[in-house]
């Protein structure tokens, strides 16, 4: 019989596990484990979350992942105008698999998104990206929309010289 102290403590320790841990555990198998874990370490050695988390670079990556790929309203303003980088955790939950790989193959970004590295991915790399982020799950706010050449944005900028590209 369990004590209403063992009880107690055993509900405590219930609710300290996150919602997406307790859904992980739940519901995601040995392979979806391992293409997560591949979505973890691509996001961390292809550069996404240099961009789109806030603070990773300043910290040398010591953000925490449930901050991670939420976006960020640092814009990067050059020829182009200004874009911000996307906050992946919401972008993710509107699109099915299929579209996000058919726009990674696809899809040309402004600058400085790096839109050639996910063209040259594997299909197997882009699900597990596609399946980290969907495990991480919707977090943070949208970003601020892109800004024409010919408007100054607000907030902070990284400015590329005149004539980049």
């Amino acid at each position: 019989m369990i004590s209403r102290i063992s009880f107690l403590m055993l509900g405590a320790a219930l609710l300290a596990i996150s919602p997406v841990e307790y859904g992980f555990a739940q519901s995601v198998g040995s392979s979806d484990t391992d293409l997560i874990e591949r979505g973890r370490y691509l996001v961390k050695i292809a550069g996404c979350n240099d961009c789109h988390t806030p603070g990773y670079v300043q910290t040398g990556g010591m953000v925490p992942e449930e901050l991670w790929l939420t976006g960020d309203r640092l814009g990067w303003h050059g020829a182009w105008g200004t874009t911000y980088p996307a906050n992946l955790r919401l972008y993710m939950q509107g699109v099915s698999v299929e579209e996000w790989i058919q726009n990674a193959r696809t899809r040309q970004l402004r600058p400085p998104m790096p839109w050639f590295a996910l063209r040259d991915m594997t299909e197997t790399d882009l699900r597990a990206i596609y399946s980290l982020v969907r495990y991480l799950g919707p977090a943070g706010e949208p970003v601020p929309a892109y800004v024409p050449p010919e408007q100054e944005p607000v907030g902070p900028l990284v400015r590329f010289p005149v004539g980049s590209q």
